[in-house]
């Protein structure tokens, strides 16, 4: 698996990009982990994700970020489970090991945006921009429910944004930002609400 590397106020951000259906089936098993905390089993997860549920976006987003020889099945799965949803990530979206999407419904997603190791998010969000500059996400962030990012902020490692926030600005490491616009209210609990991480390859 290759690793493409993303600045971040001057931290790597370190991103897993499939080669391989194997690939697809190790960012797979991060994800689940978020869920159980524990490595499932390749055959447990294809059952649970046969049909295009909702809960199943995140196995058919992966296998569709391979354009292997399954890749029209898997888009047509992809496709169905978010039409479901309502869910908007394009799958060449850049996601990091260990991805959660809380509630698995209702989020948009600009398909440039950049997304970290072990984040959060969460239902009603939004991350946009009208200059195709969106936003980098770095690790262990938790973003809460009707959240919107705008343009191309970097949102540093460990931090959280409460709901309802609107960001426009970047984040600091370690920070919780509230409020329209957001603001800095803390930096007492980093990655407090990011539970069961994926321990990332080195």
């Amino acid at each position: 698996m290759k690793t493409e590397q993303y600045d971040l106020n001057g931290y790597q951000v370190n991103i897993p990009n499939a080669e391989s259906y194997r690939d697809c089936m190790i960012l797979i098993k991060s994800d689940r982990h978020r869920i159980s905390g524990r490595i499932e089993s390749t055959f447990s997860i294809i059952l649970k994700n046969l049909r295009p549920f909702s809960s199943s976006i995140l196995f058919w987003l992966r296998l569709c970020q391979y354009k292997g020889w399954l890749y029209p099945l898997c888009r047509f799965m992809y496709e169905r489970a978010c039409r479901k949803a309502q869910v908007q990530i394009p799958p060449s979206t850049k996601i990091g090991y260990g991805f959660y999407i809380g509630h698995n419904i209702c989020m948009v997603v600009n398909g440039g945006t950049i997304i970290g190791n072990n984040v959060n998010l969460s239902q009603f969000l939004n991350i946009g921009t009208n200059h195709r500059t969106p936003a980098i996400i770095g690790d262990n962030v938790y973003i809460g429910p009707h959240v919107s990012i705008v343009e191309n902020v970097k949102i540093g490692c460990s931090s959280s944004i409460g709901a309802g926030a609107v960001v426009t600005k970047d984040v600091p490491e370690n920070a919780t930002v509230v409020g329209i616009p957001a603001k800095v209210i803390n930096y007492n609990n980093p990655g407090i609400y990011v539970n069961r991480r994926y321990p990332i390859p080195l």
